[in-house]
């Protein structure tokens, strides 16, 4: 058996967070070598990457930076909550974000290849899900542009990371009311800020699918175009952030709310964990 250190073995496990067996026997497989013991821990770790690659992954967490005109929001996933909160990945995702974030990268591609230190971001997850022993991925990234930001992020469970993440960007002055509407936006999901932001195709899909319904019920037919119009409605305030009823008083829409705050909203972006 060769001889090592036992520095080495303890440095290395520092380092990768490999466990005591693995560790040791890279050490007698590279006669010593630290640097070749390190290589020989990372290419197992990869080809153990490889493995998972088909699994799921559910858990994770939600991280968001601010930085000038622009606000980044990103989502990391992992395989369990045991993995989602712990040090070293919630180390991983800080890393990621700051890397993310100083590129200014604007989607997933961008964002993998951002540089992280002397590796990419992509190379930066593979290392640590090696050492971390599951898949681990960048799932979602978003770049908001705007003139303010209100960040909320949203722990569903003490123990975890933040597991929903909203950014809202606006102009005006009111922030506690901009959080307020990134809060009502946690709960809420729309997908657009307003109605006229609809795609006319899912309009158009949405109103056939009423009337076909309306016309199912047997109702009248001069009563149809008002009873279409009412459930177009409600499908916009469904999918339209400002259509919505204000989840602190649902007396009061969000664009009643904005507006009575003196804030336009101008965008928003939306992770949650798995969803």
């Amino acid at each position: 058996m060769a001889d090592f250190k036992l520095e080495d073995l303890k440095t290395l496990r520092e380092q990768l967070g490999t466990g005591m067996v693995e560790t040791k026997n890279a050490l007698v497989e590279a006669g010593g070598d630290l640097a070749k013991a390190t290589e020989l821990l990372r290419l197992r770790g990869a080809k153990s990457n490889a493995k998972r690659s088909d699994r799921s992954t559910s858990e994770g967490l939600i991280a968001a930076k601010e930085s000038g005109s622009t606000t980044t929001l990103i989502e990391l996933a992992c395989e369990t909550d045991f993995v989602a909160k712990s040090d070293k990945f919630i180390a991983l995702g800080e890393k990621v974000l700051e890397a993310v974030a100083a590129a200014g990268a604007a989607n997933l591609e961008e964002a993998l290849g951002a540089p992280a230190g002397s590796q990419s971001v992509s190379e930066l997850i593979g290392d640590e899900a090696a050492i971390l022993g599951e898949k681990i991925e960048l799932r979602r990234v978003e770049l908001l542009t705007g003139d303010k930001f209100s960040v909320y992020l949203h722990r569903t469970s003490s123990d975890l990371p933040p597991q929903v993440g909203v950014v809202v960007a606006y102009t005006g002055d009111d922030a506690e009311t901009a959080r307020s509407i990134a809060q009502h936006i946690s709960f809420a999901n729309p997908a657009y800020v307003s109605k006229d932001e609809v795609p006319v195709a899912d309009v158009e899909n949405e109103r056939r699918i009423v009337e076909e319904i309306s016309r199912g019920e047997g109702k009248p037919e001069a009563a149809l175009p008002k009873i279409i119009e009412g459930r177009l409605n409600a499908f916009y305030k469904q999918v339209a952030l400002l259509e919505q009823d204000y989840a602190r008083d649902n007396k009061l829409s969000v664009k009643n709310v904005a507006a009575d705050a003196g804030i336009t909203v101008t965008g928003f972006a939306r992770f949650k964990v798995g969803a």
